[in-house]
């Protein structure tokens, strides 16, 4: 599969057409990988697309109006999907995903995502133009999944996560299945930031939009990544206990309760567009 490259002076990106993906961030300065290598004896991503689900839907299925579809993979399926490549400069790269004959056997609107991943410095913006080319409501969740690579020899245990501002959070895990659980818990970050605990693994899911920036401080408390989310409704941490990475997830939308049964328009923070509308989201990421 075709891989594209952006770069400037501090950072070399690696973006694919499967699944619009970005792969690889090399820190130029500190000649440092900073994406998770996609290990697939650990977690075979580095940073998927989701969509047009984030997470998972009940039993595999789900209802539009009296109609029942089924969706039996996790987080949609856009990052299983060869996208297009649009447009490339040294700096930016696009890739759109249109609807076809497969993506509607799963979802029934005809959509078109674009996604650009574009370097301002240090600093790495994505963002998904999302478009309804149909003649109905289109209803969809959209979000990111980065996972950030840790240098050799740090351990996720020795790492904080840092939520600048923020004295009390609420959030709630995932269940084992991957549905969201209904007890909220409270996380009250200690100057700003929380240790790494084992409970990441069940995943983490503030909601709300009560987390506009987050991020990973080493063991020395110097900051590794800062993601910017402000305008998100929701942000996950997780990672795989098995790999040295921990993944910050900006989401518009999330994985069922557990047990839900209502239409897709009744899912949490589900996202809509009107017949030839469309929407821009983003976030930032900085190295």
């Amino acid at each position: 599969m075709k891989e594209h490259i952006i770069e400037n002076g501090f950072l070399r990106v690696t973006v694919s057409d499967a699944g619009a993906e970005l792969c690889s961030v090399i820190d130029r300065e500190r000649n440092l990988e900073r994406i998770w290598t996609g290990d697939p004896a650990v977690w075979n991503r580095h940073a998927p697309v989701l969509f047009p689900f984030v997470g998972k839907v009940t039993e595999g299925k789900y209802r539009v109006g009296d109609r029942e579809y089924e969706m039996k993979t996790q987080h949609g399926f856009a990052r299983d999907m060869v996208f297009e490549c649009v447009g490339e400069t040294p700096d930016s790269v696009s890739h759109r995903l249109d609807a076809s004959d497969r993506t509607r056997e799963r979802y029934p609107y005809e959509f078109s995502l674009t996604v650009t991943h574009r370097l301002e410095g240090k600093r790495l913006c994505v963002s998904w133009l999302v478009e309804n080319r149909g003649r109905e409501r289109m209803y969809f969740s959209i979000g990111g999944h980065p996972g950030f690579l840790l240098p050799e020899g740090v351990k996720k245990e020795d790492c904080r996560i840092s939520f600048p501002g923020a004295e009390s959070l609420r959030y709630r895990n995932a269940s084992k299945a991957g549905f969201a659980l209904p007890e909220m818990k409270t996380l009250s970050p200690d100057g700003g930031s929380a240790p790494y605990r084992e409970d990441i693994p069940d995943t983490w899911i503030f909601e709300d939009g009560q987390v506009k920036e987050v991020g990973i401080l080493l063991p020395d408390g110097e900051p590794f990544v800062t993601l910017h989310c402000a305008a998100f409704p929701m942000l996950a941490v997780w990672a795989n206990p098995a790999g040295p990475f921990i993944c910050l997830e900006p989401w518009f939308g999330r994985t069922d309760d557990e047990g839900f049964r209502g239409t897709i328009d009744r899912k949490k923070d589900i996202q809509s567009l009107e017949k030839g509308e469309k929407k821009e989201y983003g976030y930032s990421i900085d190295f």
